[in-house]
């Protein structure tokens, strides 16, 4: 097993970059059948959901608008309840299917202001593709429609998840041994 070390934390590979794109092949298949008559716009969550959007992106075989937005709402490993617009989205989204991607749903509370925030500009409908989704820890009522990887709560760093900044680059998830 393959460790890392991450300023001051120590990780452990928990899913090889083979299993992720296991995984993200399968949500793309829904999501081509879900979206074959439309043409979302697709709202990219930075820094971390680059990574995923890029692998999911390229096994889209339908036509899609991108947009991005960036929202803080971790600090080290803990996550806050407060919420931190950094960029707004600039992409007229009334009247369209929304589909966002997100590296990771862990409490929901990202996914709600965003979804508040989509809704309040007239979005036709909302779904989200998550990178990894932490069912143990979701405290909201929206569906997570398209779960890439369903896991526990542990912190996790690697594929676009970062600890205080670092460990995006990594290809592979790893996961906490200390805290």
């Amino acid at each position: 097993m393959r460790t890392i070390t991450l300023g001051d934390k120590n990780f452990a590979e928990y899913i090889t970059e083979s299993e992720i794109v296991a995984a993200i092949d399968q949500i793309a298949e829904k999501i081509n059948r879900d979206y074959r008559d439309d043409v979302p716009v697709v709202i990219v969550t930075l820094n971390g959901a680059i990574f995923f959007a890029v692998d999911l992106l390229q096994r889209l075989a339908i036509d899609v608008i991108v947009s991005c937005i960036r929202v803080n709402s971790y600090c080290g490993t803990e996550t806050t309840c407060q919420i931190e617009n950094l960029i707004g989205l600039k992409e007229d989204v009334a009247g369209k299917r929304v589909l966002i991607l997100e590296d990771i749903v862990d409490t929901g509370n990202t996914y709600q202001y965003i979804h508040e925030l989509l809704t309040a500009k007239g979005a036709k409908d909302i779904a989200i593709a998550t990178m990894t989704y932490k069912p143990d820890s979701y405290q909201k009522n929206l569906p997570v429609d398209y779960p890439a990887l369903t896991i526990p709560p542990k912190f996790i760093v690697g594929r676009g998840l970062d600890y205080d900044g670092l460990g995006r680059n990594y290809r592979d998830i790893y996961q906490i041994l200390d805290k």
